[in-house]
């Protein structure tokens, strides 16, 4: 067995530096030397392994087995997500389908801005409720890009919009970890969340349009976000606080898709902007901008998009919601799970590493077990409904097999690049690199309940979880709180709170949304892009939390 050493340096500053070196390898290669990103992955997962192995001691057959670990669960469930909501994706679009889909949400609203709004907002939080993992980018994004909107405006702009929901994604799962890790009660963790992120569920709506239109663009449309918002916030505080966690998001979500789109009925802006171009402030004015949209929205569907109607356009997308959400619950999966799931512990890893305190209060070694349950896991249930929905759109055996192949050769390197980070994020958490970034944060004091929001934050990046970040690190939450006489729920939510603004800037996100536009390869500008929103998002998360801990009356928000 192999014990955590968490300053191997001696220096913790030092060790601190050290364990942020393969994260600081993945950033810069894409972002600033513009590598592909399977290949940045590749580089850092080797200089990870390197790091885990000659500075922080843990043998190197260990660190391997730990990457490919993370490989194979890049692979399952993530990847498999991504492979199959691309194949309905690319099913919908040979054949018209996808064109009357934007047609009909066109018909709602001509409004780029309210397009965005009522797609990657409302829409994307009823996937990210069901399913979550990957899903709502995959989604939002293809819609987006069908649209009309740029590849980096409908990949960065699906991931600002898929933050508040976050924390009761997949059916609340990772409030349900958290609750698990800490041993703190469910209920008080979940209502706890919901004191916090509705705030910024009025907030993102503003943010997200703000993003793409620009503040003039954005107050020309206020009363419709502010409706998206308000009508997500108040069912979120509702049900986390009264119900609990499992459906938050999904019961959220409806009544902010209805209440947008009844309010659209009566309500339109003054001014309708039809471009899908991100405003340049500086030099494009809004006026030139919307000039030159309006021709690209003036051109006409194409002959099949014009023979389906809406009902038809739509229902490939009901089925997958359908199918999502069975394959969600928790009485589905048992189901599942008992019909066949292959669990495989990894030799010379699995309850061979040791977490040492203080990041847990006693030694505990560390479970690696590969749970390949696929007939339960969500990209099992995009699969179905996508071969359902091809099916009823005409599709035969044979053509649905070749589209899937090709399918397969599209998002290739896509899923190389994800079981890359995965392993990355496998590696950093088995050696102990992570548990050295957390313990850096936790020596912040009085200021804790900030840098334990950044905390959160910094450990979906690395993961590109908000699941995995509260595995990570809620019982140095809870620890860390007691030590500082702070409430542990409150730092405990925090993590989750301020981990679902880390969720645009994490690899495996940006690499499913540039999949989802069909941009890869330009992984490094989308991160460039949402990389201020996810911080500063983020610090207002912590500012909030800190005002939750010391000051009155917000004090009282915090669930005893």
């Amino acid at each position: 067995m192999w014990q955590q050493v968490y300053d191997p340096l001696g220096s913790f500053a030092l060790s601190t530096v050290a364990a942020g070196i393969p994260v600081a390898v993945l950033l810069a290669a894409l972002a600033f030397f513009h590598m592909k990103a399977h290949l940045a992955a590749g580089l850092a997962l080797l200089v990870g392994i390197g790091i885990a192995g000659f500075v922080f001691g843990m043998p190197v057959a260990m660190a391997g087995k730990a990457a490919g670990y993370g490989v194979a669960a890049g692979l399952f469930p993530i990847g498999w997500i991504v492979l199959n909501i691309i194949f309905l994706h690319r099913l919908t679009t040979l054949n018209g389908y996808f064109k009357a889909l934007q047609n009909s949400i066109s018909g709602v609203t001509e409004d780029r801005r309210l397009q965005l709004l009522l797609v990657a907002f409302c829409f994307g939080a009823f996937f990210e409720g069901a399913a979550g993992f990957g899903t709502p980018v995959a989604v939002t994004g293809a819609i987006l890009i069908g649209l009309g909107f740029s590849p980096l405006a409908a990949s960065g702009l699906a991931l600002i919009a898929n933050t508040a929901p976050v924390a009761y994604g997949a059916l609340g799962a990772p409030v349900l970890a958290l609750s698990a890790v800490t041993g703190l009660d469910l209920l008080q963790l979940s209502a706890m969340i919901g004191r916090q992120l509705p705030f910024f569920s009025v907030l993102v709506p503003f943010w997200l349009i703000w993003a793409f239109a620009g503040f003039r663009g954005m107050r020309e449309i206020w009363p419709a976000i502010l409706v998206a918002g308000v009508s997500f916030a108040i069912p979120q505080f509702i049900v986390s606080n009264y119900h609990g966690p499992w459906l938050v998001d999904v019961i959220a979500s409806i009544v902010s898709m209805g209440s947008l789109t009844l309010f659209l009925k009566v309500w339109k802006p003054k001014k309708i902007w039809t471009s899908t171009a991100i405003v340049n402030r500086h030099d494009t004015s809004m006026d030139d901008i919307a000039a030159n949209g309006a021709s690209a929205a003036a051109v006409a569907a194409d002959a099949s998009a014009a023979r389906i109607s809406m009902v038809r356009a739509w229902a490939p997308w009901v089925i997958l919601s359908v199918f999502v959400f069975i394959w969600g619950t928790p009485a589905f999966k048992k189901i599942m799970d008992g019909l066949w799931a292959w669990k495989f512990a990894i030799p010379g890893l699995d309850q061979m590493v040791v977490k040492m305190p203080p990041v847990v209060s006693k030694p505990s070694p560390e479970a690696a077990v590969f749970n390949f349950n696929v007939l339960s896991m969500a990209g099992t249930g995009i699969l179905v409904s996508a071969l359902t929905a091809g099916l009823l759109m005409g599709y035969s055996f044979t053509r649905l097999l070749k589209e899937y192949w090709e399918t397969i050769k599209l998002v290739r390197y896509s899923l190389l690049t994800i079981c890359a980070m995965f392993g990355v994020g496998y590696l950093t958490k088995y050696s102990g690199l992570d548990a050295t970034l957390g313990l850096a944060f936790a020596h912040t004091g009085m200021f804790y309940p900030m840098f334990g929001t950044l905390l959160g934050w910094l450990g979906v990046a690395l993961t590109g979880s908000d699941t995995a970040a509260n595995v990570l690190f809620g019982s140095l939450q809870r620890t860390t709180a007691e030590q500082l006489g702070l409430p542990p729920v409150l730092m405990a939510a925090a993590n989750s709170s301020g981990g679902v603004m880390g969720k645009m800037i994490d690899a495996q996100s940006i690499v499913v949304a540039s999949t989802a536009t069909k941009w890869y390869g330009h992984e490094g500008d989308i991160l460039r892009y949402v990389f201020f929103h996810s911080i500063a998002l983020a610090i207002l998360v912590g500012f909030l939390v800190t005002l939750q801990a010391y000051v009155a009356p917000f004090t009282h928000m915090v669930v005893r």
